[in-house]
């Protein structure tokens, strides 16, 4: 960890930082751990291909779903609850790819309280730095920030303003 200014980033490192102020007082800036995809988002891009493309004799899978399934059954014999977003096989990250893009991408209900100075975002619950940079980051990253902020659960989009969320999915 480094103090730094808080416009100024290292060279060449990624712009998605996480900004957080210590006792002292001084603006610290530290690089986020890799994205990780969660087991439940494999999951979910399972059940969306399961959904999408039904097995015909009820054995078979197709190539999307066999794909994510060795991902799965991996990080299940391993007891591992995260993949590493850059080192899934190529079919596996394609197919929840595919998955993510059925998916909001934002969790934005346009109330935002981080343009009137909040470091966390009342009504999506995202962090400051995460409303700034949401275009640069990754689907991992995007999704970590959705995992975080639903298992929460306090912000206005989950109570509030519940009804907003529903119109932004289409549900």
């Amino acid at each position: 960890m480094t103090d730094a200014p808080d416009t100024q980033f290292p060279q060449g490192e990624p712009v998605f930082w996480r900004r957080y102020r210590p006792r002292n007082g001084a603006l610290a800036m530290i690089r986020p751990p890799m994205a990780g995809i969660h087991i439940t988002d494999i999951e979910a891009a399972i059940n969306h291909w399961r959904e999408r493309s039904p097995s015909p004799d009820g054995l078979s899978l197709v190539p999307q779903t066999r794909a994510l399934a060795e991902v799965y059954a991996l990080m299940v014999y391993f007891r591992e609850t995260e993949a590493d977003e850059t080192s899934l096989p190529t079919p596996a990250r394609e197919a929840w790819l595919a998955w993510f893009d059925s998916t909001p991408d934002t969790p934005c209900i346009a109330i935002c309280s981080t343009s009137q100075g909040d470091e966390v975002c009342k009504g999506c619950g995202r962090t400051f730095d995460e409303v700034q940079h949401w275009t640069e980051m990754t689907p991992g990253e995007k999704r970590a920030s959705w995992r975080r902020i639903t298992l929460d659960g306090s912000a206005w989009r989950f109570n509030r303003y519940a009804e907003r969320a529903l119109e932004d999915t289409g549900s």
